[in-house]
């Protein structure tokens, strides 16, 4: 797969009540818990960055993973803010912040760390470079987590689906996500980062392409 191939996502596409989406949503947390999406991004910020630093999660869908940074007591609630499409979570803290928005038009909020899990896979080079361009001059750090895109993640993706039997959204849009991931420095290129960041790739053996951005 030497170029990225971004098609729509069932998620993306069902109603938020769609029974079968509502199923790929509760199977999230296990995909992230396979891949050690959540418990890296949490290493990184707790060595990364420092305890008045606002974050902000962008795509935060559901603010799992910045409640559990919220929870662990890494960031106090009135320095997080959530962006996603979504409305705000029912269980989201009083004093944190949440923007129902889109990234590509919405201004990104002043902060010095930006979080992403899982996101910005679904935006061609062009959106990226956009949205690279609106990071705040305030940003620090950038933490993400995206699907590295690997032929040997697609077939270890079929397996993974096939033993946990997740269901039909989910064995969709995990095939999707992995051909629209990154390798190498794509990511660093598409945001169009500059030699003020310090940028390190990971690539994770279940899959995960883990990107941080230092300045």
């Amino acid at each position: 797969m030497k170029h990225r191939d971004i098609q729509p996502e069932l998620l993306d596409l069902l109603p938020q009540d769609d029974p079968d989406a509502m199923r790929a949503r509760e199977e999230m947390p296990l995909v992230n818990g396979i891949m050690g999406n959540h418990r890296w991004i949490e290493r990184m910020i707790r060595l990364r960055a420092e305890p008045h630093w606002q974050i902000t999660e962008l795509g935060a869908g559901d603010g799992a993973l910045s409640l559990r940074l919220w929870k662990s007591g890494l960031c106090p609630a009135d320095r997080l803010h959530g962006v996603d499409l979504a409305p705000r979570p029912d269980h989201w803290p009083a004093a944190a912040d949440w923007t129902s928005g889109d990234v590509m038009t919405h201004p990104l909020p002043a902060c010095e760390v930006l979080l992403a899990n899982l996101f910005l896979h679904h935006f061609t080079e062009e959106q990226l470079g956009r949205i690279g361009s609106r990071i705040p001059p305030s940003a620090r750090l950038i933490v993400a987590v995206e699907p590295a895109r690997k032929w040997i993640h697609l077939v270890m993706g079929r397996l993974f689906c096939e033993l946990a039997e997740l269901n039909c959204v989910q064995r969709h849009d995990m095939q999707a996500s992995i051909r629209a991931g990154f390798t190498g420095k794509e990511l660093q290129h598409a945001l169009g980062l500059g030699a003020e960041w310090a940028v390190q790739v990971r690539e994770h053996p279940l899959g995960g392409y883990r990107f941080l951005a230092e300045r």
